[in-house]
């Protein structure tokens, strides 16, 4: 069972690190996913994912206090009304800008309720 865990968070981690390049594909879920498959497979891999200075502290931030950093925040927001915008200019039907809107409605709620920081 470890490797399976290990195996998905390698596939995980490099999803995540694709979205660092792609700008539509998120990373910080993925290097969570990344981050739980490698607690439960390899202390050492977890170990550094959690101490890497681009991908830890978004990790750390949400798993010590369940938040995601204003920045992060309006990335996020941002990119997911560029993929609507998107959609919009090069004519997808109704029914599927309704149902990507309607998902992109909630996805964004998710973010913006999430605290900002540490809480006090």
């Amino acid at each position: 069972m470890r490797g399976i865990w290990l195996a998905s968070g390698l596939l995980f981690l490099a999803l995540g690190g694709l979205g660092v390049v792609l700008p539509v594909l998120p990373t910080t879920p993925f290097l969570l996913v990344a981050a739980a498959c490698f607690a439960r497979s390899s202390p050492r891999l977890h170990g550094w994912l959690l101490a890497h200075p681009l991908f830890g502290p978004p990790i750390r931030d949400w798993q010590n206090h369940g938040a995601i950093r204003p920045g992060a925040k309006a990335l996020a927001v941002s990119m997911m009304g560029f993929v609507f915008l998107a959609s919009l200019l090069i004519g997808l039907p109704l029914k599927l800008l309704l149902a990507q809107g309607l998902l992109i409605g909630i996805g964004a709620a998710f973010v913006l309720t999430r605290p900002s920081g540490p809480r006090g």
